[in-house]
């Protein structure tokens, strides 16, 4: 992603978001997660997340209720990304392993922004690479669309006169839980160990 789009695509994403604020204070006393969360957004909680419709690597049509089972980390981008998705999604898979090793199970889900050329074929072999758990989906482009604007992402295919064009994507991971829904964001910046820390703080909590 070059500098400019980087710069156009996060002011996007804060855009959309409503102005999402990085702090640590100014939680609801009754927020069970309070002890929890290091970020805030405008809106609440419940200004992210919600129904999605995709496909899996099988081919099967599934949704949030199938996908969102246990603590599930949600991250949008792309198999032909260079540099950032295999990151990002490697640091989701080593966040996965070192929840297991205290004892709680979680779910990494990686959903592509790129769907013409992200097949479901293409996401059930790069979701095998990843990790044995991770649940790589894709969809229609009608589809892909609404689950971005469900978790408020941004992403734009850039022009190009070949199949080898880029697609500028915000990069947060969502914590998702089954009886809470939408309930921590994290940036690419967090260390695995740092974010399997938080995310163990949440399930305990709730």
């Amino acid at each position: 992603m070059t500098r400019l789009y980087a710069i156009v695509a996060a002011a996007i994403v804060i855009a959309m978001l409503g102005v999402l604020w990085f702090v640590t204070s100014g939680q609801r006393s009754d927020d069970v997660f309070a002890a929890c969360r290091t970020t805030k957004i405008a809106g609440g909680a419940g200004a992210i997340g919600g129904p999605f419709t995709l496909v899996n690597g099988e081919g099967e049509t599934v949704t949030e209720a199938d996908v969102i089972t246990e603590p599930t980390l949600v991250y949008f981008g792309y198999t032909f990304c260079p540099d950032v998705c295999p990151l990002d999604n490697v640091r989701n898979a080593e966040v996965v392993d070192l929840l297991a090793e205290k004892g709680i199970s979680a779910t990494p889900v990686f959903i592509s922004i790129d769907p013409e050329r992200d097949t479901p074929e293409v996401m059930k072999e790069y979701g095998e690479i990843i990790h044995e758990k991770l649940v790589a989906l894709t969809g229609t482009p009608e589809q892909v669309k609404a689950a971005s604007q469900a978790y408020k992402t941004y992403y734009r295919k850039q022009e190009s006169e070949d199949d080898y064009y880029l697609v500028d994507h915000s990069t947060f991971t969502y914590l998702m839980l089954p009886e809470h829904g939408f309930v921590e964001f994290f940036n690419r910046d967090m260390g695995a160990a740092e974010m399997a820390e938080s995310v163990a703080c949440f399930v305990n909590a709730g």
